[in-house]
């Protein structure tokens, strides 16, 4: 590292992970989770969002583009410490960028030429811990409790397959049980769909029942001057002069009260087994999308793809209970969303802005994928991504497929989901 002249570029790419670009070429990634603090590479580093918190802008204002004066091991101890001159707008600032990979310590932190903390990727105060880390705080140095040893490490002819192994290595290791852990959580979803699928009443026999009482009505107020209010039941000929034995509801005191309670009965299962129908719908949506997400974790090899596809909290902020029509993705901080159905397919549609990016399989019958632009150039891996994603939740069969895509305002609604579209251009999937 100590031939690195410049840092080109600079930013939190995992929660944990920050990507470092030197001298416009050689990306290194330092991972600063706890427990398992490394240093790695990786070609196709998928970053799942934008980090735009306090240390992140401090981190990409003092450091992108920034000349390096020096890069040392502090005390031999596992500290790395890269010292550079800011090349802001307004002036030069000699600042620290300070990576503990020191277990339950591991932290990134911001200093100036005094040991000012500027920023920290985790903040610790005085009563958590005798060393606050804290902005506008001098930093301690760590306390040394026994001498640290460093792994002893036979030569390394290439470090950089060196560090390529390191991801790969941990990826093996963790990729296995994070499939197992993910799949089992969307699988308790679908049980738990399935269950509320399961307990349904029938709204056929709602909509069998709603005509007999409608029925029922009909006959009371064609014979209503035979209808006494004391009688529980009544025998009367239907249109088609075939017998047949009412029960009047308890509650009516006359005829025309007994005929009016049946219709209203009538209108409200009739309405229930409609919004049952649609429950219904929805339900087996949710049920496929989810089946169709388990494949979808199941064949990827990547870990950070995993978290993209089902990330931690999905929903914590969805309202209960609500089924929505269509599923959002985050991928480099652009929204992926892809319909669920026909009736998401359309709300997609609809809701698109028009330099929007519109997806869908050549020739097949598939999901539509809208990603979110904001009038920005989307990215190849965004793109990629998306076309992934329309041809996993659209094909039950592995394959090479094609997927067009073009902007929104090239696409027009026809009848319901169908569309034409022109200016459009085609990428490859593989599954």
């Amino acid at each position: 590292m100590k031939s690195f002249k410049k840092i080109s570029a600079i930013e939190r790419v995992d929660d944990s992970v920050i990507k470092v670009v030197f001298d416009r070429r050689k990306v290194l990634f330092f991972d600063l989770r706890r427990g398992d603090s490394h240093v790695f590479i990786k070609d196709d580093f998928k970053k799942a969002k934008i980090y735009r918190a306090p240390f992140d802008v401090i981190l990409s204002k003092k450091f992108t583009n920034s000349n390096i004066l020096s890069i040392e091991v502090v005390r031999d101890d596992r500290i790395l410490k890269i010292g550079v001159i800011s090349n802001s707008k307004y002036k030069s600032d000699e600042v620290f960028l300070q990576l503990e990979f020191t277990g339950k310590n591991t932290n990134a932190i911001i200093l100036d030429k005094n040991e000012v903390v500027l920023e920290a990727l985790r903040h610790i105060d005085s009563a958590s811990s005798y060393r606050e880390v804290q902005t506008g705080v001098v930093l301690q140095a760590l306390h040394v409790e026994h001498n640290f040893t460093p792994k002893p490490y036979e030569a390394i002819e290439d470090i950089d397959k060196f560090l390529i192994n390191e991801y790969e290595k941990r990826a093996k290791n963790s990729l296995v049980s994070l499939k197992k852990q993910k799949i089992a959580n969307v699988e308790k979803k679908i049980k738990k769909l399935q269950r509320l699928l399961d307990s349904l009443q029938n709204e056929e026999k709602l909509m069998d029942k709603s005509e007999t009482y409608a029925l029922w009505g009909t006959l009371i107020f064609s014979n209503i001057d035979k209808i006494r209010g004391y009688e529980k039941e009544i025998e009367l000929l239907d249109f088609e002069q075939r017998e047949i034995k009412i029960t009047l509801p308890k509650e009516a005191r006359s005829g025309v009260e007994a005929g009016n309670i049946l219709f209203e009965a009538s209108k409200k299962l009739k309405k229930k087994a409609k919004s049952l129908y649609i429950e219904r719908e929805n339900l087996s949506g949710k049920i496929a999308f989810f089946k169709k997400l388990q494949n979808a974790i199941s064949q990827t090899s990547d870990e950070v793809e995993i978290n993209i596809l089902y990330p931690k909290q999905k929903h914590a902020k969805k309202a209960e209970g609500k089924l929505k029509s269509y599923e959002s993705f985050c991928i480099e901080g652009f929204k992926v969303m892809l319909g669920k159905n026909e009736k998401g397919n359309i709300e997609l549609l609809k809701e698109a802005k028009k330099r929007d990016i519109w997806l869908h399989l050549k020739d097949i019958p598939s999901s539509h994928v809208i990603i979110r632009t904001d009038k920005q150039n989307i990215p190849k891996s965004v793109l990629e991504f998306a076309a992934k994603l329309c041809v996993e939740f659209s094909v039950s069969q592995n394959g090479s497929y094609l997927v067009d895509y073009t902007t929104r305002r090239d696409v027009k609604m026809t009848e319901g989901a169908h569309v034409n579209y022109v200016n459009y251009k085609t990428i490859s999937v593989t599954i």
